[in-house]
């Protein structure tokens, strides 16, 4: 059976290629100038080649990136909200953590790169921002707000031209590992003006654990041991080398999937080279044969005598 070519790819728009040069504007400007909305403010180096990569590519710019990252995160404090649709569910508050990232949290520890190239010395509950376990101390009350360590794999936001963009895209990310990814902004409608955003990511190199608690006194304790810490930090140094590994497979996917033309395998050939080929083959054959006919039909004529000269010649007299 033979493979099916891939649809042509139409030309961005130009409200694509503003909003592109917009982005790519933002990210010329040197590193020790650049800033966004990120706890590290700039592009990660990890993952710079990759996004050179993309942006370089014709219907294609990122608007977001992280190349992987481990995390201390202090959750943020608990809301009340008051329900209001009845006499009843006024009376009773609905109680609401902001863990995770929103809320009003805090950063106690952040690296895009394994805490085992870092430069410090001391104990990781320091490096943590985190005072080793004390009984009794910090656990009365449930005001108490969790510490995480998180570890979080690549995620890539692609701003496509294209329905078309966003497949191919999506593709690279799946056959690299990347199994979540997908459209996060895929309207039904197919025009110029829609352009799908697709997000690259691994939720199955997500890592979480809860390791410490702020107490009524203020002070954030490890609720775990050291030897625990050293075990989970151990852990992400193998989920950051199995990123690596995978942003590395979806760059070579990514090439694949915008090269018009796959590469072929040697010695394979697609349907269509192959009846060109017999078709040429054939009409050399075909040739050749008239050839031959023609060069025996000569080869005849010049070496057998004809019919009429034996006939009449005279018989000899003796």
């Amino acid at each position: 059976m033979s493979k099916q070519p891939r649809p042509h790819l139409p030309t961005p728009s130009q409200t694509f290629n503003h909003r592109k040069f917009k982005i790519l504007s933002a990210l010329a400007v040197p590193d020790e100038e650049y800033t966004d909305l990120s706890p590290k403010g700039s592009v990660d180096v990890g993952i710079r080649d990759l996004i050179d990569e993309l942006n370089t590519r014709e219907g294609l710019v990122t608007t977001s990136s992280c190349a992987g990252r481990v995390s201390v995160y202090l959750e943020g404090p608990s809301k009340t909200a008051t329900i209001t649709t009845s006499e009843e569910d006024e009376r009773n508050n609905v109680r609401s953590s902001a863990a995770g990232g929103k809320g009003g949290g805090e950063w106690l520890f952040v690296s895009h790169d394994p805490i085992s190239t870092l430069p410090f010395q001391g104990s990781l509950e320091e490096l943590f921002g985190l005072r080793q376990w004390e009984d009794g101390k910090g656990e009365d009350g449930e005001e108490g707000r969790m510490v995480h360590f998180k570890f979080e794999p690549m995620i890539l936001h692609i701003l496509t031209a294209s329905h078309g963009h966003a497949q191919r895209v999506i593709q690279a990310g799946m056959e690299a590992g990347f199994r979540e990814a997908g459209a996060v902004s895929l309207l039904s409608r197919q025009d110029d003006d829609h352009h799908p955003i697709v997000a690259i990511r691994s939720m199955g190199l997500s890592f979480e654990s809860l390791i410490g608690v702020e107490g009524s006194d203020g002070v954030r304790r490890a609720v775990v041991s050291s030897g625990y810490l050293k075990r989970v930090v151990a852990n992400s140094e193998k989920l950051f080398k199995e990123n690596e590994k995978r942003i590395a497979r979806f760059k070579e996917a990514l090439k694949s999937a915008f090269e018009e033309k796959p590469k072929a395998k040697e010695g394979w050939e697609d349907a269509e080279a192959r009846r060109e080929r017999k078709r040429l083959e054939g009409l050399k054959r075909k040739e050749e044969m008239q050839r031959q006919k023609e060069a025996e039909a000569a080869g005849i004529a010049d070496t057998e005598p004809s019919t009429a000269q034996v006939i009449l010649e005279p018989p000899e007299v003796l």
